[in-house]
């Protein structure tokens, strides 16, 4: 079968690679139906996150059954389902607690050894554990396609980081990062019924897409700036809740700064470009919380699922671009541009 590879910075290519077989009982083949490249792809791309020349890459798919193991009980070949951005057992204690992303035989997909999400087909480990079943139906209804394919990363941990940050009803939000998963927490801040949604961005075309999943206010300044016009809208106490999607220093920073005497933090943006600095002693004297990192998808996605089918949230809107599987080293190469929000793969 053919698969995605990354061979080194700015080098990804499309290669024949073993097709799939379930080495263990517990196993399951998936043919892929819909794939994505996330941001957090093009920090190996950029040459920032190092890899294996010949590595597979990507972690969000959905797809149909193609073949189980014989300790595989919930589900058969011909199954519609959607793969979380990490695998894991389903009966550990860390998974029965809903942090599944903590699964001591857990993993990435892309990981040396494994699949990466962005083939014709997948081996998942633990398939009872990671999988999560789909109408049947859901298949061939090409609008939904792209919201389910949200469910396996970007809407999950936009989710966690207004989980995390203690978003309410009727509070105050502000989103640090115009990306998909901060998109992505807009939406979720609406959903879970936030007041007042500040997202953070300086990209008209994401800001709009931000407006139309709920967003109130627009910020467009960075850094000081940026601070000083939360504070003036919020009447200088800052938001309830921020959800931090970027993952840099300044952002870290600018979230810190933002939070209401008394609020959180719920940081998912990935660390990267040095340390982020934590303001321990303004937190302190603020009485602001941090919480978030990775999000277990898992937990989350029956919770998000029943919205996603009834159309009462489409987190499928930040796909726009859909390329087909040798389009995928452009679509990488438009994201890093800034062509491309977030590039969803068809098969």
């Amino acid at each position: 079968m053919r698969a995605t590879v990354i061979h080194g910075p700015d080098d990804i290519r499309i290669e024949e690679v073993p097709d799939p077989v379930v080495r263990h009982p517990t196993d399951a083949v998936v043919r892929v139906v819909n794939a994505c490249i996330c941001g957090s792809d093009l920090w190996a791309y950029r040459g920032v996150a190092a890899r294996t020349a010949g590595q597979r890459i990507g972690h969000e798919f959905l797809g149909v059954v193609e073949a189980v193991g014989a300790e595989v009980h919930g589900f058969r070949p011909g199954d519609f389902v959607v793969a979380p951005f990490v695998w894991s057992d389903g009966t550990c204690d860390f998974c029965r607690e809903g942090l599944h992303t903590s699964c001591p035989q857990g993993g990435f997909w892309g990981e040396v050894g494994s699949d990466g999400g962005q083939g014709e087909a997948v081996r998942v480990p633990f398939a009872d554990g990671t999988l999560v079943q789909l109408p049947k139906d859901a298949a061939g209804e090409e609008k939904l396609l792209p919201g389910l394919l949200a469910l396996s990363d970007v809407m999950s941990t936009g989710h966690h980081a207004a989980v995390t940050a203690g978003v309410r009803p009727g509070a105050t939000v502000a989103v640090v990062g115009d990306g998909a998963v901060g998109l992505c927490g807009v939406l979720a801040a609406r959903r879970i019924g936030a007041d007042r949604i500040i997202a953070l961005g300086r990209h008209e075309d994401r800001t709009a897409i931000a407006r139309a999943f709920g967003a109130t206010d627009v910020v467009a300044e960075r850094g000081d700036a940026a601070v000083a016009a939360v504070r003036e809208l919020t009447g200088g106490k800052g938001a309830h809740a921020v959800l931090e999607a970027v993952g840099t220093e300044e952002s870290m920073r600018t979230a810190i700064s933002i939070a209401r005497d008394g609020g959180a933090v719920g940081y998912v943006g990935v660390p990267h470009g040095g340390s982020a600095g934590v303001a321990i002693g303004e937190m302190f004297d603020r009485n602001v919380s941090l919480r978030g990192g990775v999000a277990p998808a898992r937990a989350y996605i029956p919770e998000l699922l029943p919205d996603v089918l009834s159309g009462a949230i489409d987190p499928g809107l930040v796909f726009d671009r859909t390329v087909d599987l040798d389009g995928v080293p452009g679509g990488y190469h438009a994201m890093h541009t800034r062509e491309a929000l977030k590039v969803r793969i068809a098969f």
